[in-house]
C-alpha cells in the first residue's frame, strides 16, 4: 500500500519507541493514549508490518520497528536541521548537542567546555564517555570522535589530528627491571594492556608485529592504562595525547620508539543529515579547532 504523507504517525511512533509507553508518549504529544494508539495502528497497517509489540506491561520494539525507528529519527534530524536553519546565525545556534567519545577525551573535552559555552550561550552538551562504538543514529548521538581508520560510509567524518603511540614506563619499574634497548629486550617485562569493550585484549603493537611481553594487568579504561604505568605496574602503550604530561613531569619514560606503529588518526564523525544543524557544525568546527591546533597532551593526571 502506497503511504501518501510518510510523516503520518510518526511522532506518536517515535514517542512510543522511545519511552516505552502509550500513555507518557500521549502526555508528551498533548493528546490521548487512544488517539497514539490508532495513529501506530494505522501507521503498522500502511506498512504492512508490526511495528511494537505490545502487552499489558510493556511495550517493545519489533525487529521492522527497530529499523524504522532509525529512519523517522534520521528524518526528524533533517527537519529541525531546516528549521535552525532558518534565520539563524551561526552564533545563533541553541539546543542541545549530543557528544560521545571515548575515555581519554574526557578531562580534555570537559576542560575545553568552558570555551564553548561562553562562545556558545544557547548550548548544551551531553556528553556520553564510552569505549564502545556507538550507533550515531539509533542512539541518537550528533557526534562521536574516534581514533582508527572511517569504516562506516554512511557518516560523514572530519579529521581532527594524527595520535602517534608511545611505550611507556615509569622510572621506579625500569630501575627495577632493567629498560629495554632492543625489541626482544620486552619478553623480560611485565605489559598493562587495555581490553575493549569486546572484551578482546589489545597486545603492545610494533611496527613489526606484536610484542613479546608478559601480560601482567588488563584494564577496560585507556586512562586506567596510563595511570598503572605512572604506578610503576609495568610497560603500557598509550596515544602521544595521553602521556607527555606525565613525561613532561618525569612520571614515565619513553621507549623504544623506532618501534612504534604507525599513527592513527582521530575522527569527528556525524551523519549527512545532522551535519547541516546549526548546533552540531559550530561544534565540529570547535572540535576541529581546539584539536588541530593542540601540540601536546589533551590529558592531565596529578
Amino acid at each position: 500500500m502506497v503511504i501518501d504523507d510518510p510523516f503520518d504517525g510518526l511522532l506518536p511512533f517515535v514517542e512510543v519507541a522511545e519511552r516505552r509507553s502509550f500513555r507518557a508518549a500521549a502526555e508528551a504529544l498533548g493528546v490521548t493514549p487512544a488517539s497514539v494508539s490508532r495513529s501506530i495502528k494505522r501507521l503498522e497497517v500502511e506498512l504492512g508490518v508490526t511495528l511494537l509489540h505490545r502487552t499489558t506491561r510493556q511495550v517493545r520494539l519489533s525487529q521492522e520497528g527497530t529499523i524504522y525507528l532509525a529512519a523517522c529519527r534520521e528524518a526528524l534530524a533533517q527537519v529541525r536541521a531546516g528549521r535552525e536553519q532558518i534565520g539563524m546565525s551561526r552564533r545563533e545556534a541553541r539546543g542541545q548537542v549530543r557528544i560521545s567519545a571515548s575515555f581519554v577525551f574526557g578531562a580534555f573535552m570537559v576542560r575545553a567546555l568552558p570555551r564553548f559555552f561562553a562562545r556558545y550561550p544557547g548550548l548544551e552538551v551531553d556528553l556520553r564517555l564510552t569505549d564502545r562504538r556507538v550507533r550515531l543514529v539509533r542512539e541518537d548521538v550528533d557526534i562521536a570522535l574516534r581514533i582508527g581508520r572511517l569504516t562506516d560510509s554512511e557518516l560523514v567524518g572530519r579529521k581532527l589530528r594524527d595520535a602517534s603511540w608511545r611505550l611507556v614506563a615509569s622510572p621506579t619499574y625500569l630501575a627495577a627491571r632493567g629498560t629495554p634497548r632492543e625489541r626482544s629486550d620486552l619478553a623480560k617485562h611485565d605489559a598493562v594492556l587495555f581490553r575493549t569493550p569486546r572484551g578482546k585484549v589489545k597486545p603492545i603493537a610494533l611496527a613489526d608485529g606484536v610484542a613479546p611481553t608478559r601480560n601482567r594487568l588488563c584494564l577496560d579504561q585507556g586512562p586506567l592504562v596510563l595511570d598503572a604505568a605512572v604506578a610503576g605496574l609495568g610497560i603500557a602503550q598509550v596515544f602521544d595525547f595521553m602521556c607527555e604530561s606525565a613525561i613532561s613531569r618525569g612520571e614515565l619514560l619513553s621507549l623504544l620508539p623506532d618501534h612504534m606503529p604507525a599513527a592513527e588518526p582521530i575522527f569527528a564523525l556525524t551523519t549527512k543529515a545532522r551535519r547541516r544543524h546549526p548546533r552540531v557544525r559550530v561544534a565540529l568546527d570547535f572540535l576541529s579547532e581546539i584539536l588541530s591546533t593542540v601540540h601536546g597532551p589533551l590529558t592531565q593526571h596529578g
